[in-house]
C-alpha cells in the first residue's frame, strides 16, 4: 500500500442486507470479507432508510452499511440548474453516502440519512450501460460515479472501480470519471485503461480543506495520489467546487493552483472545473446543526436565479477570473470550465462563454474522445 499519511479508511461495523440482493456476487464478496461483523437481513431497504433518516446522526448508525438493490436507473443525466450552463454529464449511481463529512456536502440534505448504501445488483448496471452505449453509438457519454458518494473512499473494500475501468477501456463513445477526495488508488494501478478513465480530485484552499474537509486526506496527499495516477497513464481532472469566500482566499487558492502544476503535467489534465458555494435555502440550517463550527454560512449569500443561495455575482466573478488567469499562466491548453453558472458570469469571468450547455458538452467531449 502506498504511504499517504493522511489517508482516511472507513471500516464497517454492521451490515444490513436487503433480501433482493442476498445472492449477488458483490453481496457475497462483502459478507465473506466482513464475516465477523453482525449482519441483519431486511425485506425492504426503504423502511431502514426512513428509520435512519428519522434518527439522524445518532452514533448507533455510524459504521453501518446497507447492501441494497438499485430500483431506479443507475445512469442519469446530471439534473443541472435552470437558466445556467450545464456540462450535460451522466451520473452513475453505484453508492449513496460518504464517510468524509465535509461541512458543505449537499448529501446532508439530499440523502438525509447516515447510512452508506451500496447497490449490489451490478449485473443490472452493466446491462443498462450496454443498452445505452451500444444503442447510441454516435452519442458520447461522460459518466461519473461521484454524485451521491465519493468515487474512491470505499474502494479499499468495495473494489468496483477496477471493474469499471476495465469495462470502459474498450468503449469508443464513453469515458468514466472517478471523482474523489480520498486516496485509495491501489486497485487502479497496473490496469489496462486505454485512457478511457479520468481520475479526478476535489480540491480547495488549504485553510478551507483543513476546516471544512477535516476528515478528508490533505491536499498534498490528494495531489501525490494524482501523480501516481499520472504515472499509470491516466488522464487527470481537478474540481474546485465549492470555492469558498474567506479571508486570504486569493493566496490560498493561488497556492493550490501552484501545487497542481508541481504534481501534474498540463498535457495529462483533462479539465479543471470551478464552482462557488451554493445550496438551497433550507440547507443553511442543516449545516449549522451538523457543523456548528463551520463559518461558510456566514458569507454574503443571496438567492440566485435558481433560488439557491449564492455569493454576490461580483464575488464569484472575481474568484473565477483570478483562478482562470492563474491556471492559464501555466498552460493555455488546459480546459477550465464553470459549473452551474450563467452566460453572463462566464463572459465576465473568462472573457468568453460556450453560450449553451450543448456547446460546453462538445468542448468537454472533445478533450477525451
Amino acid at each position: 500500500m502506498i504511504d499517504f499519511p493522511s489517508r482516511k479508511t472507513f471500516t464497517p461495523a454492521k451490515i444490513f442486507v436487503e433480501e433482493s440482493v442476498e445472492n449477488t456476487e458483490l453481496t457475497q464478496k462483502l459478507l465473506q470479507r466482513f464475516s465477523t461483523l453482525p449482519v441483519e437481513h431486511i425485506a425492504d431497504a426503504n423502511e431502514l432508510l426512513n428509520k435512519a433518516a428519522a434518527e439522524g446522526r445518532k452514533p448507533s448508525w455510524q459504521g453501518t452499511i446497507l447492501l441494497a438493490k438499485q430500483r431506479g436507473p443507475f445512469l442519469r443525466y446530471c439534473p443541472g440548474t435552470q437558466n445556467h450552463i450545464c456540462c450535460m454529464y451522466h451520473n452513475l449511481d453505484v453508492a449513496a453516502g460518504c464517510d468524509l463529512d465535509c461541512s458543505y456536502c449537499i448529501l446532508q440534505g439530499y440523502l438525509n440519512n447516515p447510512l452508506k448504501t451500496f447497490y449490489c445488483n451490478m449485473d443490472d448496471m452493466y446491462a443498462e450501460l450496454d443498452r445505452a452505449l451500444l444503442h447510441h453509438p454516435n452519442r458520447f457519454y461522460r459518466i461519473g460515479t461521484g454524485e451521491l458518494s465519493d468515487s474512491l473512499t470505499f474502494d479499499h473494500f468495495i473494489h468496483i472501480d477496477a471493474d469499471l475501468v476495465g469495462y470502459f477501456s474498450d468503449k469508443k463513445n464513453a469515458i468514466i470519471e472517478l471523482k474523489s477526495k480520498n486516496v485509495h488508488i491501489e486497485d487502479l494501478l497496473g490496469l489496462e485503461h486505454n485512457r478511457r478513465t479520468v481520475i479526478s480530485w476535489s480540491l480547495n484552499a488549504e485553510t478551507m480543506a483543513g476546516s471544512e474537509e477535516p476528515d478528508a486526506p490533505t491536499l498534498d496527499d490528494r495531489l501525490a495520489a494524482s501523480k501516481e495516477m499520472q504515472r499509470a497513464g491516466y488522464r487527470l481532472g481537478f474540481h474546485f467546487d465549492p470555492m469558498l469566500d474567506h479571508e486570504g482566499w486569493e493566496e490560498g487558492y493561488r497556492e493550490t493552483v501552484d501545487k497542481i502544476f508541481t504534481f501534474a503535467k498540463p498535457e495529462n489534465i483533462a479539465w479543471i472545473s470551478l464552482g462557488a458555494l451554493r445550496y438551497p435555502a433550507g440547507f443553511d440550517q442543516i449545516i449549522r446543526e451538523n457543523h456548528p463550527d463551520s463559518r461558510i454560512v456566514l458569507g454574503e449569500l443571496l438567492p440566485g436565479l435558481d433560488k439557491k443561495l449564492r455569493y454576490f455575482m461580483p464575488i464569484r466573478v472575481e474568484m473565477f477570473e483570478k483562478m482562470y488567469r492563474w491556471i492559464k499562466s501555466y498552460s493555455q491548453d488546459v480546459l477550465v470550465y464553470l459549473c452551474m453558472e450563467n452566460d453572463e458570469v462566464w463572459r465576465k469571468s473568462f472573457g468568453w462563454s460556450p453560450g449553451s450547455s450543448a456547446a460546453l458538452k462538445r468542448m468537454l467531449d472533445e478533450r477525451v474522445k
